[in-house]
């Protein structure tokens, strides 16, 4: 009896270290990962580069179902398809949260009033509120706007209505009735919006 219950208490502590040692083997790829998202996106996804969108205090439902989208190529973009192609669930729903959970930061963007007032109209006929909702904050699927990187906008308003990107008719079949000057127009004004901070993350199981 007393061999058998330290046998018992050996598994037991083989397994509380072996958990362990796995726990802090997956924290470090998570990190590695973090890390290889930071080296365009910016130190915690707060870009400061406009070719590259703003992650950090992105809702985090939409930034999952954006590496979803990339991994089963509803979603192309060769740097991106690469970087997603060994991602599990667990790794995309992790990577979400973390940058979830960071603070949006302020970018500077040239003070254009005439087009951004251009822009705030266009926005306006577009009834871009209604799904990306006052301030154009957005929640849960849609993305925040508001702050992005007015070039970032741009490019993919212009690829919604070219259908380069195709992981949204909708957004297509909306901003195919729009000028190419009045989407500057509108990222001009998105960019330029500044809205309060508030919890992006959820749950998925």
């Amino acid at each position: 009896m007393q061999r058998y219950f330290w046998i018992l208490l050996v598994v037991i502590i083989f397994n509380v270290e072996t958990n362990k040692v796995l726990a802090e083997d997956t924290e470090g790829l998570l990190k590695e990962k973090i890390t290889l998202c930071e080296s365009c996106h910016g130190a915690k996804g707060s870009s400061q580069d406009p070719q590259f969108p703003i992650l950090a205090g992105q809702h985090f439902y939409y930034l999952y179902v954006q590496l979803k989208d990339y991994k089963e190529g509803s979603r192309k973009n060769e740097i991106m398809s690469n970087i997603v192609a060994d991602l599990s669930k667990e790794d995309m729903k992790a990577l979400a949260q973390h940058f979830s959970e960071q603070s949006w930061p302020l970018i500077q963007v040239e003070s254009q009033p005439e087009l951004a007032k251009q822009g705030e109209a266009a926005s306006e006929s577009g009834q871009c509120v209604q799904c990306h909702l006052g301030g154009y904050e957005g929640e849960s699927r849609i993305p925040r706007l508001a702050g992005q990187h007015p070039e970032y906008l741009e490019k993919t308003m212009l690829d919604f209505k070219e259908k380069i990107r195709t992981n949204s008719a909708a957004k297509s079949s909306l901003l195919n009735a729009f000028k190419a000057i009045d989407i500057k127009a509108m990222a001009i004004f998105l960019g330029d919006l500044q809205v309060h901070e508030k919890s992006h993350g959820s749950e998925i199981e």
